[in-house]
């Protein structure tokens, strides 16, 4: 009787401590510099948030969205992940090409981001952004992205989906953790 209680005493410890570091996952944020140098030597994408630090969407994202462990540990394992503050003023070099922080109007703006989400037309904040492994844009993605749509679009392109399907279908089909 004694040694099922020390078992089953030991097997709860083991649990909640699997439990407590699982819910420590947190996002191995890098800088744009040491994201690049990195990718240089390992084959994987590139994931950029792209923010502000006077963007409440984008802090809204950090709370909600990326302090989910699965969400974490997903863009650990399958991305180098990047936060780039889109009003940067440190220079950039990205494919070969230096980018600065230009002054417009109160604020400004880092050229790399522009560069970065210029499919898109303007620069909007949060934007979520894609590169492949050669460091080319697959896709930026303007907004909010709450944990259930986030993990959609993570795995669709983290595990190149995006080369053989639209994105609507794969996202009808996908079963994910918050659906």
């Amino acid at each position: 009787m004694i040694k099922i209680i020390k078992i089953s005493l030991v097997s709860f410890l083991f649990c909640v401590l699997g439990i407590a570091i699982h819910a420590q996952e947190k996002v191995n944020w890098m800088d744009m510099d040491d994201a690049l140098e990195l990718a240089e030597t390992e084959n994987k994408k590139i994931f950029i948030d792209l923010y502000t630090d006077w963007c409440s969407w984008c802090k809204k994202m950090d709370m909600y969205t990326f302090q989910k462990p699965d969400i974490a540990a997903y863009l650990n394992q399958n991305f180098i992940p990047v936060k780039f503050n889109a009003e940067e003023r440190t220079e950039i070099e990205y494919q070969n090409q230096a980018f600065k922080y230009v002054q417009y109007g109160r604020r400004g703006y880092h050229q790399l981001a522009a560069e970065l989400s210029k499919s898109l037309g303007k620069l909007s904040f949060p934007t979520i952004i894609f590169l492949d492994e050669n460091q080319n844009v697959i896709q930026p993605i303007p907004g909010y992205q709450d944990p259930k749509s986030f993990e959609v679009i993570m795995h669709f392109i983290g595990e190149d989906h995006f080369k053989s399907r639209p994105f609507k279908a794969y996202s009808a089909s996908f079963k994910g953790n918050y659906n």
